[in-house]
């Protein structure tokens, strides 16, 4: 591949690629540009410290690193691309699910980095000193491209051509899905969709969590409560319902389990030093966890998804793919002998600690990647050297797999843990979120970084998925959700239930998920050009408004594809929000019976009233309207008022 680009618009854009020490493959980049010899631009490399150190000015702006804390804006903070099975989400945290290694300056110099490199990476981005952007490897084998361009939407497009194109979901999956750990059986499965059904709330897909397995040992159905899961199935899809049901990453320890036996017999799962399995317990309690990035174990675990296939099944959530490690087996029997020693004991201030200590130490614990490996193209390798990937090459093994058993049909399939390439194979969520408020914010920061990255078919868990939710914050969220691709309600066990029907604005609830429905055609229309032309369906007013440097600085408002702008509200007992116009804009309120539109409010700072039964969007001038027509200023029209099931059938 040439190093010199030429991009859609008919500019130049260079993309140069830098190698240091022995690369491990990720397959994150699908033509990789012949390797630079010269001096990596725009950096100091300390090959000793491991470190890539830029001095940024005081008005640059960094963008990037996909799913993670905090602002767009990534400056004043440290972050961690490490695959986390962390459901906290708190400002104070440094990692999410997701390890997305690219982002771009923008100021006085503007310029992308993408550094492909699979083990535990740290950005520091201004927090220990504030002008200077600090890369940090756990080990001196890197693989560095650096994108410029005429400016950051044209370096992010160009990235995404570099990585290749972003799963298409099918259409179905863009319908409102209902989840909740967990439906137990298919009588509540039944029950959540005649409710919708009576209430007039659309459904398109019901998630099914870890219960409908036979005590959660992947690829297996629990015969008492789901007896005929192929028939139980069919029934749903005469009511328009998708049943997908998750995938867990660790196969259960069990005699007279196939998939564990087969696995065990041919090798397929990750070993230890002495090459006996390696054994950590998750939902199952102990389970082995199929090599993924072993070719030959990864086409055998992506052949197992024809077990549900085979059921009529045509969606799939992959989860705990981090992988996420409650214990293992040593550093168990290491803690409980610990633990003898305070028996009897006065526990003061410093012994609690260190007894609480203990026991947080058994989950998760990035000394336990040490101890296990992978068998990559013969080679053995130590996990916490690449252990970013492991999560993408389960989806990637499920992506395969699927070509090779259903090459005629779009399956649904997105994942909870990913590394830059996996985009091409599944979409994403957003992780265990919580009913907090700060998720919805967070929700909509992380949506134009995502997309930066590839993964395009996205969204959150709409209400939150742990805590008890509120039924505004329900609402709220619900405003944001009807604008993105994934749009699932889903929450955890022992919290408030949130289904729609739940509540006492049953209206409400109706009416908003509706106008997902109404809006389908711009957001389908929006999502697959974003996907064929390796652009972004969201992006920050900065994207667009460079020269604006109040618009520079907004964080709560997002440009959806051609047409709109999005500004939900995300804080409690508000009766609606400021927002901030670049120029003048049009402001669509939906009502319950039609849709209103109001005179444009001009430009700069405006109040938007809106209640949690009801939202707005914006149109600049001249931009395509959600029905697909044209304004002006003068234009008064209201919205075509499109009937929600003739949508579905049309759309969906």
């Amino acid at each position: 591949m040439e190093n010199v680009l030429t991009s859609y618009g008919g500019k130049k854009t260079m993309i140069r690629r830098y190698v240091y020490g022995n690369v491990i493959e990720t397959e994150a980049v699908l033509n990789k540009p012949e390797q630079e010899n010269g001096v990596l631009p725009y950096f100091t490399v300390d090959e000793q410290a491991m470190t890539l150190s830029y001095t940024m000015e005081d008005k640059d702006q960094v963008y990037g690193l996909g799913e993670n804390v905090r602002g767009i804006n990534k400056r004043g903070w440290y972050y961690e691309s490490k695959c986390s099975d962390d459901p906290e989400h708190k400002e104070d945290r440094h990692s999410l699910y997701g390890a997305h290694n690219f982002l771009v300056v923008d100021g006085k110099e503007t310029f992308g980095i993408f550094v492909d490199y699979p083990g535990i990476i740290r950005f520091d981005v201004g927090y220990t000193r504030s002008e200077e952007l600090v890369i940090t490897a756990s080990d001196w084998n890197l693989d560095v491209y650096v994108i410029t361009g005429e400016n950051v939407k044209d370096i992010v497009k160009q990235f995404r051509h570099l990585v290749g194109r972003s799963y298409i979901a099918p259409k179905w999956a863009f319908g409102f899905g209902q989840s909740r750990w967990s439906y137990m059986d298919e009588d509540e499965v039944r029950e959540v969709v005649r409710k919708h059904r009576e209430l007039g709330i659309p459904l398109d897909s019901v998630y099914l969590d870890i219960d409908y397995m036979e005590r959660y040992k992947d690829f297996t159905l629990n015969n008492e409560t789901f007896p005929d899961f192929a028939v139980f199935n069919e029934e749903m899809k005469k009511e328009h319902i998708h049943l997908v049901p998750i995938i867990d990453a660790g196969v259960k320890q069990e005699e007279g389990y196939d998939v564990y036996e087969e696995g065990l017999e041919k090798g397929y799962f990750c070993k230890k030093e002495d090459g006996s399995p390696f054994v950590a317990a998750v939902w199952p309690g102990k389970a082995l966890f199929p090599d993924m990035l072993n070719k030959e174990a990864r086409e055998w675990f992506g052949n197992k998804y024809q077990f549900l296939l085979d059921q009529g099944v045509e969606g799939f959530w992959n989860d705990m793919n981090e992988p996420a490690i409650f214990y293992t087996e040593d550093r168990l029997k290491n803690v409980l002998e610990e633990l003898d020693k305070f028996k009897g004991q006065n526990l003061d201030l410093d012994k609690y600690n260190e007894f609480n200590g203990l026991v947080r130490s058994l989950s998760n614990n990035t000394e336990d990647y040490k101890v296990f490996y992978h068998n990559m193209n013969g080679e053995k390798i130590r996990h916490d050297r690449v252990h970013n990937l492991f999560g993408y090459n389960m989806t990637r093994a499920a992506g395969e797999a699927f070509e090779r058993l259903e090459p005629d049909k779009r399956i649904l399939m997105y994942s909870r843990s990913s590394y830059i390439g996996m985009h091409r194979y599944g979409g994403i969520w957003q992780g265990d979120n919580k009913s907090w408020w700060s998720h919805i914010l967070l929700n909509l920061k992380m949506m134009p970084s995502l997309n930066m990255c590839g993964f395009l078919y996205t969204g959150a868990d709409l209400g939150g998925f742990g805590a008890d939710t509120t039924e505004d914050l329900v609402l709220r969220w619900l405003e944001l959700g009807i604008f993105t691709p994934l749009m699932r309600n889903h929450s955890a066990m022992g919290t408030r239930v949130q289904e729609a029907y739940r509540f006492e604005k049953i209206d409400g609830f109706r009416h908003i998920i509706s106008m997902r429905y109404k809006l389908l055609p711009y957001l389908y229309s929006e999502y697959m050009k974003a996907v064929l032309r390796d652009e972004m369906m969201f992006r920050p007013l900065a994207f667009d408004y460079p020269e604006d440097r109040r618009a520079v600085k907004v964080e709560d408002q997002l440009l959806l594809g051609d047409g709109m702008m999005i500004a939900p509200v995300y804080e409690q007992n508000a009766e609606g929000r400021y927002v901030y116009l670049p120029e003048r804009m049009k402001l669509v309120r939906f009502q319950r019976r039609w849709n209103k539109r109001r005179r444009d409010p001009g430009e700069g700072r405006s109040l938007c009233r809106s209640s949690s039964d009801r939202c707005h969007l914006l149109h600049p001038p001249g931009s395509p309207d959600s029905d697909g027509k044209r304004w002006s200023v003068r234009r008064r029209s209201r919205l075509r008022s499109s009937g929600v099931h003739r949508l579905r059938r049309k759309c969906c």
